[in-house]
């Protein structure tokens, strides 16, 4: 394993694949396509690949449609946002059912095994609806997208799980279901001899699928043993592909990137996101906080002395002297309390914020880069709001003449 990456810019100079883990509702989709598109911006040929049913992906990249195919953003919307592409942006957003299906088409031995499992009523709800199938073909996207060769940098937005990392395990997961030996203790009965030739086992078998497909209003049974015989001799295609999907996730190239908020719970969950990493192995080179409440008295605000003022009181000693001098004068303005009142409570917002990402970056997130991004007045939802996030995480990129000039009229 090289050393940490001190500053973001190394994921676009150094990676090839940046694969962006954390809770829902913390701003992982936009982080993940701000990545891809500071890299576009930076010269690279860039993809990023969504889970996001919500569409926020397509809408921040100004795309009426956004499926399991790749598409270009055009670098035209782009200079439209005020920034110049040296290289080109690409985006899709994950088709659970249309990757299956592909995976069956690559490993399916013939035009009729394929049919088969494709118009199979048990597959289809599989494909779409069994918990694991997504988490399983992401990677699956993933790694057809590193397999083609066409981009220089792949970003992947992971699904939103109840599990950390649920992900990292789908491929194992779905090999597991899909254990040769397993199954065949299943399907024997009605792979070796069929239903009418065995005897009294055939029959009870056979009373047992007839109860249960007229129980559940399906042919479950049935359908689920003609899926898995006309799955057999795939089973070792599906292994193999897991095996290099897993190897590909442990590449000196393959980063992984945490996104988290600064309230407790996603913290919570990042911290353990980064343990996790760990215990796999796996490179784990960045956190990003966002939308972190910015303090007035940190950086840019309020004059020196008033900065020094209330390091050294707080403030809340700040507010009940500033209260004190108002009432002296005799003159109160009518906002003026709730001003000042409503300044303290964004400087305790701000406090615990600090606290909190301190020890994420004293704890599991040390020795790991820690960038934050302050809370935008609006969310980011077009080409725009992507700009100034890569400004915040990516800010040599713009510095280095990816932005668009302004001509004054």
């Amino acid at each position: 394993m090289s050393a940490p990456v001190t500053r973001l810019e190394q994921l676009l100079d150094e990676r090839k694949v940046v694969i962006c883990c954390g809770s829902g509702g913390v701003g992982k989709t936009t982080t993940s396509a701000s990545i891809a598109l500071a890299a576009a911006l930076a010269g690279r040929r860039a993809v990023v690949c969504t889970i996001d049913p919500a569409r926020r992906l397509a809408n921040s990249l100004g795309l009426t449609e956004l499926g399991n195919e790749v598409v270009e953003v055009a670098p035209e919307r782009l200079r439209a946002a005020g920034v110049e592409p040296k290289g080109r942006l690409f985006a899709l957003m994950l088709d659970t059912k249309g990757t299956f299906d592909r995976l069956i088409e690559r490993y399916a031995k013939d035009e009729d095994k394929r049919r088969r499992i494709l118009q199979n009523k048990f597959y289809q709800q599989m494909s779409s609806t069994v918990v694991g199938s997504s988490d399983y073909m992401a990677m699956e996207k993933l790694y057809e997208l590193f397999e083609e060769g066409r981009f220089d940098l792949i970003v992947l937005d992971t699904p939103p799980t109840k599990h950390a990392l649920d992900f990292l395990q789908a491929p194992k997961r779905m090999t597991d279901a899909f254990d040769e030996n397993m199954l065949q203790v299943f399907l024997k009965p009605w792979a070796e001899a069929g239903m009418k030739s065995l005897g009294f086992l055939g029959r009870a078998l056979g009373k047992l699928v007839t109860k249960v497909d007229e129980l559940i209003g399906l042919k479950f049974v049935e359908d689920f043993a003609d899926f898995f015989r006309a799955f057999e001799g795939m089973y070792e295609g599906f292994r193999a592909r897991a095996g290099r999907v897993d190897a590909l996730l442990r590449e000196p190239f393959t980063s992984f990137v945490v996104v988290t908020s600064p309230q407790p719970l996603p913290l919570a969950e990042a911290g353990f996101f980064c343990d996790r990493l760990r215990e796999l192995e796996m490179r784990l080179d960045a956190v990003v906080v966002n939308r972190v409440q910015p303090s007035a008295v940190e950086g840019d605000g309020p004059r020196e002395d008033v900065r020094a003022r209330l390091r050294a009181k707080g403030p809340h000693e700040v507010l009940r002297e500033a209260e004190a001098a108002a009432r002296a004068a005799g003159d109160v303005p009518a906002l003026l309390g709730a001003a000042l009142r409503a300044f303290v409570d964004q400087e305790l917002h701000a406090a615990g914020d600090r606290l909190r990402i301190e020890g994420l970056a004293q704890g599991p997130g040390k020795g790991v880069l820690v960038r934050e991004v302050p809370s935008f007045s609006r969310d980011v939802h077009d080409i725009d709001g992507l700009r100034r996030l890569v400004e915040e995480l990516f800010p040599s990129v713009i510095e280095g003449g990816a932005r668009v000039p302004q001509v004054t009229p």
